[in-house]
């Protein structure tokens, strides 16, 4: 659901309130963009799309193509980490009326279109490309390529490129189709395309593997992380946490854990030192051995 889930509604008219209408709906956060930035790359993904679901529903729902005339972070809130849409009122169904093509310009403070007029006298899908550069001056220009993998940031700024020219197709192609399927598999071709990072192949004699063994102390701060005390970042594979850790100077071991994300990239502990080691049946230890 893209919507704001409604569990029930009650309406009582009053003499000293008339016409009242309370509504009981599933319980969301704030979207707050600043603290957006501060998640990981992967949660925020997860929100756009989400968002593009959003898009493609407002693009082809019942009552036909839908703009939400008001679309900024304010109407939106966090559900089990995906984007919901909480205010409809100022959404329309009506397509601009127009008699030739400049009749049908849009305005908008970096830049502004002109979109064609049809026979029938409506401005060519003006609907959906208002939510589309929308969702890129608000969303997508942001969360999208701040800190992303890599290996992903040439396809990330195509799309980011393509969502801010209007050009429907590539955003299509190269994105929006990939995510129609029912649900995004974690085995999929694209989710292990999005979520695995570039990195090169590093020997396992650089590290002693201890099996069934955690390290409960020796952290320290990385970002972003998933753990507000320590550094606890998620990775494809055990060559990417090789990476890491060689990339971080107080980084002297690592702890691969048996829990994902959502995309089923592992959560690795990285630590600074390994001088206590308890036992643990879910977890595996590597600690370097040379630099």
């Amino acid at each position: 659901c893209v919507c704001f889930q409604l569990y029930g509604y009650c309406y009582q008219d009053s003499n000293d309130i008339p016409d009242t209408l309370t509504t009981i709906t599933e319980l969301g956060s704030p979207l707050e963009m600043i603290q957006l930035l501060q998640t990981s790359w992967e949660d925020r993904f997860r929100i756009c799309l989400s968002l593009v679901r959003l898009l493609h529903y407002l693009a082809h729902s019942p009552l036909g193509s839908v703009t939400l005339l008001d679309f900024r972070p304010r109407q939106f809130v966090i559900v089990d980490g995906e984007l919901k849409v909480t205010d409809l009122d100022d959404a329309s169904i009506e397509e601009s009326s127009c008699t030739s093509n400049s009749d049908c310009f849009m305005e908008f403070p970096a830049r502004n279109f002109t979109l064609p007029c049809s026979v029938e006298g409506r401005c060519q899908s003006m609907n959906e490309k208002r939510n589309l550069y929308n969702a890129y001056r608000f969303f997508f220009t942001y969360l999208l390529p701040h800190s992303a993998p890599s290996s992903l940031r040439p396809l990330l700024d195509k799309i980011v490129n393509a969502t801010g020219n209007q050009n429907k197709h590539v955003i299509c192609t190269e994105y929006l189709a990939l995510e129609l399927s029912p649900s995004p598999s974690v085995s999929s071709e694209f989710t292990q395309k999005c979520v695995k990072s570039a990195n090169t192949h590093k020997s396992d004699s650089f590290y002693r593997r201890v099996p069934e063994a955690f390290i409960p102390d020796e952290n320290y701060r990385c970002w972003p992380s998933y753990h507000h005390k320590g550094c606890l970042l998620s990775v494809f594979d055990v060559n990417e946490a090789f990476e890491i850790c060689d990339s971080y100077s107080q980084c002297k071991a690592f702890v691969l854990t048996n829990q994902t994300t959502w995309t089923g990239r592992q959560l690795v502990f990285f630590k600074m030192a390994s001088n206590h080691i308890v036992p643990d049946p879910d977890k595996i230890t590597y600690v370097k051995v040379t630099d």
